[in-house]
C-alpha cells in the first residue's frame, strides 16, 4: 500500500487580528524593494509581505491600529487602502475557524 502525503497549505497570519489561515484565503499586501505599495494577486511579487483577512473588521482594524504602516514602516498611501476594501467588499464571506472543525 503506498502513503499518500496529503498537501499542507502554508498558513499566514494576518497583520489585524493575528489569526492564523490559509495563505489562499488573505489579501497580501507588498511593499516592494523601491517603496511602492500594492497589493500582491500572485503571492510572488518581491519585497516585504503583509497579509489581511478578507473580513471588514479585519479592515477596519488595520487602519485603526496602523497595522500594515508597522509591517512595513512606512505610511499606506490612501488609494492602497481603498484598493483593499474594494477587496474586502467583493469577498466573499470568510469560513469561520469553527466551520472547519465540523
Amino acid at each position: 500500500m503506498s502513503k499518500g502525503h496529503q498537501r499542507v497549505e502554508p498558513q499566514r497570519m494576518c497583520a489585524a487580528c493575528r489569526e492564523m489561515r490559509d495563505k489562499r484565503e488573505l489579501l497580501r499586501v507588498v511593499r516592494s524593494p523601491e517603496g511602492e505599495i500594492t497589493l500582491d494577486d500572485t503571492g510572488k511579487r518581491s519585497g516585504r509581505g503583509a497579509y489581511l483577512c478578507l473580513r471588514p473588521e479585519c479592515l477596519k482594524r488595520a487602519q485603526k491600529a496602523r497595522s500594515l504602516e508597522r509591517a512595513f514602516k512606512t505610511k499606506v498611501p490612501q488609494e492602497v487602502w481603498e484598493q483593499i476594501a474594494a477587496r474586502v467588499e467583493a469577498a466573499p464571506p470568510p469560513e469561520s475557524p469553527e466551520d472547519k472543525e465540523s
